[in-house]
């Protein structure tokens, strides 16, 4: 039977349904097992952290397909599969809806102040205090920009256009007005970044994304914006949003990404009351996971020789 090695786990009802119809190997990348079966390797299945380069490449020399149970193909080099005839499978649409719902969750919590309590009630003195003073803002008087307007963009563009009445602002590199199922306007980089009131960010890490939000695009902001991150955390320059941050240049951010990933300890976004820091949590939904897990379906179809529905661009 064809041999496909699991490199970071699974959703168990795919890798159930993988184990019926192909030998599998749950192992981590470098662990003694995973290098034991990459001679007679014909399919592997990974998510985030496992690197599918060249020199990986080299060492498996039965291998057919590559299957990356989630979005983005940063992690594989997909040029060096395909001229080693090795195809690249993945999962556009698996968790397009859990990030837009986490974005738009994330705006609330910077927007909103919750003053929650839990241990202890407050006094009625406080109790009065806080509910008096308090204040947050309506998501139907703002202005959303997105940077990036792929299948997440639109997901985030969509909700908040039609669920919550917001304005939206976008940029992109190609034209995809046609695919707009709200109103939108396309603008440059630095209209969104000055006009928008949440700038939330969904590119790739294409060649020149690097950083390509830091000082020059966060110095536009409105000092009443907040910015969010779920996409990579290469394309953000953490340093320069601390610094508009501690300057009050900018009123908050939400951050589930980044580089490297997980965060060092003197990561500079540590410490302040206005930032929400998660750990890579926007996709992680039960059906999400589940649905990235189905790349399986994919790794088969190569296996035996049939055209897969989601090939890697």
């Amino acid at each position: 039977m064809p041999l496909v090695v699991v490199t970071e786990g699974s959703d168990p009802t795919p890798l159930a349904w993988l184990k019926e119809r192909v030998r599998v190997i749950e192992a981590a990348p470098d662990s003694p097992e995973f290098n034991a079966a990459l001679p007679d390797m014909t399919g592997m299945v990974v998510r985030t952290y496992t690197k599918v380069n060249a020199a990986l490449l080299d060492r498996c020399p039965k291998l057919k397909v590559v299957g990356r149970g989630g979005v983005g193909l940063e992690n594989i080099d997909v040029k060096a599969c395909r001229s080693r005839g090795v195809e690249v499978v993945y999962t556009p649409d698996a968790n397009t809806l859990a990030v837009g719902d986490f974005v738009i969750g994330y705006a609330l919590q910077l927007l909103r102040p919750w003053a929650v309590f839990k241990d202890r009630a407050y006094e009625p003195k406080e109790f009065r205090y806080l509910r008096n003073t308090l204040r947050g803002l309506q998501l139907n008087e703002l202005t959303i920009g997105i940077l990036g307007m792929g299948r997440v963009g639109r997901r985030v563009g969509k909700v908040a256009a039609n669920g919550f009445d917001m304005r939206v602002l976008y940029n992109d590199l190609l034209d995809v007005q046609a695919q707009l199922t709200f109103p939108a306007l396309a603008v440059d980089k630095p209209t969104l970044f000055r006009e928008a009131d949440i700038v939330t960010l969904h590119v790739d890490m294409r060649p020149g994304n690097e950083r390509l939000v830091g000082t020059p695009l966060l110095s536009l902001m409105k000092p009443t914006a907040i910015l969010i991150n779920t996409s990579r955390g290469e394309v953000l320059d953490t340093a320069a949003l601390a610094a508009a941050i501690r300057g009050k240049l900018i009123a908050g951010a939400a951050i589930d990404v980044f580089d490297p990933e997980p965060p060092s300890a003197d990561y500079p976004l540590l410490g302040f009351d206005n930032v929400l820091l998660t750990p890579h949590m926007a996709a992680r939904t039960h059906t999400a996971i589940e649905n990235m897990s189905w790349v399986v379906r994919d790794v088969l179809e190569v296996l035996n020789g049939r055209p897969p529905r989601f090939p890697a661009p």
